[in-house]
């Protein structure tokens, strides 16, 4: 029998963006994202109290959650999205504004008990957990049916040139396989009294690379539909107990390698409880199959 798993192409229901926005202080990366629909805005900096902003809010039917609810708390974030993710509501943006700020407190956090215990402090070990916890994150935005905005502080890109690191241009501040992973990452840009976009990575039809478009609502609705982006979000089913027992049993007996599938499995693994019903299936039916049943 044949081990071939792929299956012939199919047209599959278009996705809501998630979308990673990053630029200088000033670009209007905040500005511009609460024109969403019925945003839910998690501040981690306590920069869009003012009246302009909360009045921008108001109008787009969303809420806020700050410092005080604790919004630069990585748990309590990832806390925040399973909910979105598994209830039903009326929101249909999710805007956090900014990760980098929630992921450098991580590494600071990381940084002190490093110290504190006199750890040797080797390349990167203080980003370990940040890391993790944004694994996680993704992990959720990947089931969430909203459209998700992440702001993020701009910093400097290089490259070795010739044995040397010379810088190149910017990049977003954070975990860097972010934009690997989600749809679209657009560096903004204040120029005159507009704020436009570089699109500097796209998986999404009606986006191309490099191509520099207007940073606002209408440019979205107009490439990617209303009818997407203020639809209902619908909730998911997460995993069910006798699916947690059956990749529990599967994975006692099957031996992961280190293959890319292999390795989503085992991080998988470490937050078992926090995936759907139809991904716990897919899980299911891999193993059963790498197993030979």
């Amino acid at each position: 029998m044949s081990k071939l798993k792929a299956k012939p192409p199919e047209n599959i229901k278009r996705e809501k963006p998630k979308v990673i926005v990053f630029g200088k202080a000033g670009a209007g990366k905040t500005w511009a994202s609460l024109d969403f629909p019925n945003v839910y805005y998690i501040d981690t900096e306590g920069g869009a109290t003012e009246s302009q902003y909360v009045a921008k809010l108001k109008k787009s039917g969303g809420v806020y959650l700050g410092k005080k609810d604790g919004s630069q708390d990585f748990e309590t974030i990832i806390e925040q999205v399973k909910a979105l993710a598994t209830e039903k509501h009326n929101y249909k943006t999710l805007v956090i504004d900014s990760l980098s700020n929630v992921f450098d407190i991580e590494v600071t956090k990381e940084l002190e008990r490093l110290t504190l215990a006199k750890t040797k402090i080797e390349f990167s070990i203080e980003k370990k957990p940040a890391v993790k916890f944004s694994k996680r994150l993704v992990g959720w935005l990947e089931q969430l049916d909203m459209n998700v905005i992440l702001i993020c502080h701009s910093a400097d890109e290089y490259e070795s040139v010739n044995g040397k690191n010379e810088k190149v241009g910017e990049t977003y501040d954070g975990w860097k396989k972010l934009e690997y992973l989600l749809q679209l990452c657009l560096h903004v840009t204040k120029q005159g009294d507009s704020r436009k976009a570089r699109v500097r990575k796209t998986r999404i039809a009606g986006f191309k690379d490099n191509e520099v478009i207007n940073w606002s609502y209408e440019e979205f609705a107009n490439r990617l539909g209303r009818d997407l982006l203020e639809s209902e979000a619908k909730p998911v089913v997460l995993i069910t107990p006798e699916q947690i027992a059956e990749i529990t049993r599967l994975l006692s007996v099957v031996k992961l390698g280190d293959s890319a599938a292999d390795k989503r499995i085992e991080d998988i693994r470490e937050n078992l409880d926090e995936i759907d019903t139809e991904k716990a299936q897919n899980v299911i039916t891999y193993l059963t199959k790498k197993l030979g049943v």
